[in-house]
């Protein structure tokens, strides 16, 4: 297999990127070995700058379909003449990347170009699925594990953190329209989005759904770590910190009373430290940690297709249906407001 090096000057982009844009992934990477942090941050600079394209853009529509067509140069070995896409495409080309698992972030990238909202917690998990376990199960590839059991507790990790995420930025979310609590939830609540969004207000209920959903995050967390001790042992350390310091943001949040509206929740400096210190503990005990029957659990059912697409032989995977169908519907939809624009503009 070939072994393309990332170039050191894109790496310190990618680096720059992550060290500004997630403190939190920055800071748990640093116990990662070079050979696994130096692809950790190209993936991650890809997928977060990616992410901030579509969240950030005033055209979500254009940014996910421009991002297509990048990940698809990327595949052909023609990477746009930038960092992040120079860094990425040489992290595939040597770990053999499934292309099935940066689609799946694609896609969930695409749903938020929608502006899709989750009737149940399981459409909830179906998105955390793709914009977060999709990583965790690269992770895992950059780190050579191919065993299902494994990555099914990455994934378990990466929707923990994701749910953790969803919880921090309620409020930030509701006052851009959008929301990811699901709707039957609210419903429950006897909360209407639409009033919500009008005048987001950290009552008793909206904290209640901001518990709830901690509380399913952190069971999550709790059989993610059963997987660890079936990664190299090099690589235990930043994984335990990625665990700690995010479940730490669910700390922080419960200190505030569960309100994310009125304020958003903050780590400090100290606890990071103490959350390293921590993962360096817990790594050297868990070498000799039997696999429980925790380890073995089936994966979500939501994360299932992540699991397989990783565990299989490398292979360059064609573009799921499901993709190629909200790439289209977005396509569609890009086409009509441009010939609304221009027949506007004829007006």
């Amino acid at each position: 297999m070939s072994n393309p090096m990332i170039d050191p000057r894109d790496l310190a982009r990618c680096r720059d990127a992550i060290r500004h844009g997630s403190l939190s992934f920055y800071t748990a990477s640093r116990l990662l070995p070079a050979r696994v942090r130096d692809p950790a941050l190209a993936l991650y600079a890809f997928c977060r700058l990616s992410d901030d394209a579509v969240d950030l853009g005033h055209d979500k529509t254009s940014a996910v379909l421009h991002l297509r067509d990048r990940l698809g140069l990327i595949y052909e070995g023609r990477p746009h003449d930038a960092p992040a896409d120079r860094a990425f495409a040489a992290v595939i080309e040597e770990h053999q990347m499934p292309r099935a698992l940066p689609d799946a972030l694609l896609e969930g990238l695409a749903w938020d170009a929608q502006w899709r909202q989750y009737e149940t917690l399981s459409g909830v998990f179906d998105y955390s699925a793709r914009v977060a376990a999709a990583v965790g199960a690269m992770m895992a590839v950059l780190m050579g594990v191919r065993d299902a059991a494994a990555l099914a507790r990455a994934c378990d990790l990466g929707v923990a953190m994701q749910l953790t995420n969803i919880a921090r930025d309620v409020g930030e979310d509701a006052r851009a329209g959008r929301l990811y609590l699901p709707l039957d939830w609210m419903e429950e609540a006897g909360l209407d989005p639409r009033t919500f969004f009008a005048d987001p207000v950290p009552d008793a209920r909206v904290r209640a759904m901001t518990k709830r959903l901690l509380r399913t995050a952190n069971r999550l967390y709790l059989r993610a770590e059963t997987g660890i001790p079936a990664l190299p042992l090099s690589a235990r350390p930043g994984i335990y910190a990625a665990r700690h310091v995010y479940a730490g943001i669910g700390g922080a949040i419960e200190k505030n009373g569960f309100d994310t509206i009125s304020y958003r929740a903050r780590t400090y400096k100290g606890q990071k430290l103490g959350w390293l210190g921590l993962a360096l503990l817990r790594s050297g005990v868990s070498v000799a940690m039997p696999r429980s029957p925790v380890v073995l659990a089936e994966p979500l059912e939501e994360t299932r297709f992540l699991v397989d697409a990783a565990a299989r032989a490398p292979a360059r995977s064609p573009r799921s249906r499901a993709l190629a169908d909200v790439l289209t519907q977005l396509e569609a939809a890009d086409r009509d407001r441009r010939s609304a624009l221009l027949d506007g503009r004829r007006a």
